[in-house]
């Protein structure tokens, strides 16, 4: 069968499948599952036959839509937090994946960057980052400790002012990606280039291995955090330029209930962070190197882990109660 035969075929079909996932037909859990068998023999006759078509890639979206908003409900699934974090943000994660890998491919690009801007320029960082801190960071460092502006403030206060902060700066990475993805661009940018600049600065005045000992205790998880943060904003503008077969609402009410719950996930990671940067950092120049090591590696291995292992493991996982369901 011709492919434009197969879509005339079924697209009566599909359009009830998209009715079902907006919410514009009230559907039950049995009538669902039905719907979702017929779905998968359409996507497996796609992918057989027009494996590189647009079709395909649209098949799969339903599925994954419709495998969610079934097994969302399922008895066995009594903590709804669990399954969120357990099983239906690292789908979405999978799913998304390739606008997780644009934004890690951005922020490295521009993180080397700014180191080079830093290194043809001596006068880059302070451009960057401003005088007052530089200087301050400079005294710092004749002082023996390049990372002593962790140690000012009381712990709690600094966990509390620290995890509100990074919270804000998060949530505007992820919001400004209203801007048709713009908005988040250029945000990344601008952060992945501070950094790069910034962490250049130490290794010009040959303090490199102290600040990475102090500033990668938070960092891993905190600067981890920030770019899946970049690449929900992403996915928010993504859905408002490429509607694809939906209208251009409907994909954007997609694209934002989608995006905003890999954000939500990137929160427990960022109050670890602030965590770490209040009560941990402060102590980075005095602990054991081989500590410093552990809880850098440690807490990388866990966001790392999260978000770029499990959704993989979780996708094989449900493909395989896939076939076994059918």
């Amino acid at each position: 069968m011709r492919e434009v035969a197969f879509i005339r075929q079924n697209k009566e079909k599909w359009l009830e499948f998209e009715q079902a996932i907006f919410g514009k037909a009230k559907k039950n859990p049995d009538e669902l599952a039905s719907l979702y068998i017929h779905l998968l023999n359409d996507l497996s006759y796609a992918q057989t036959y027009y494996p590189k078509s647009k079709t395909v890639v649209y098949l799969n979206h339903l599925a994954s839509q419709i495998y969610q908003k079934i097994y969302k409900t399922k008895r066995e699934e009594t903590n709804r937090l669990v399954y969120f974090f357990k099983t239906e943000v690292p789908l979405l994660v999978y799913e998304y994946r390739r606008y997780i890998l644009f934004a890690f491919l951005l922020f490295f690009l521009c993180t080397g960057i700014g180191v080079l801007s830093a290194h043809n320029d001596a006068t880059f960082a302070r451009l960057i980052m401003g005088d007052a801190y530089v200087n301050m960071t400079l005294e710092n460092i004749e002082k023996g400790n390049p990372v002593a502006v962790y140690k000012s403030g009381s712990d709690w206060g600094s966990f509390i002012g620290i995890t509100l902060n990074n919270l804000i700066v998060g949530a505007k990475c992820y919001v400004y990606g209203i801007f048709v993805g713009l908005g988040t661009f250029l945000f990344l940018i601008q952060n992945s280039i501070m950094l790069g600049s910034f962490q250049y600065f130490f290794y010009q005045e040959n303090v490199f291995w102290e600040s990475v000992r102090g500033i990668w205790i938070h960092g891993a998880m905190e600067i981890f955090a920030m770019v899946i943060e970049a690449s929900c904003g992403f996915i928010l503008g993504a859905s408002i330029l490429f509607p694809k077969t939906y209208s251009r609402l409907n994909s954007f009410k997609t694209g934002f209930k989608d995006s905003l719950k890999i954000f939500m996930a990137t929160i427990p990671f960022t109050i670890a962070a602030g965590f770490l940067e209040g009560f941990i950092t402060r102590y980075s120049i005095d602990m054991p190197r081989i500590l410093n090591v552990f809880i850098i590696l440690g807490t990388l291995a866990i966001i790392s882990y999260y978000f770029l292992v499990y959704p993989f493991i979780i996708n094989r996982k449900t493909n395989k109660n896939h076939v076994s369901t059918l």
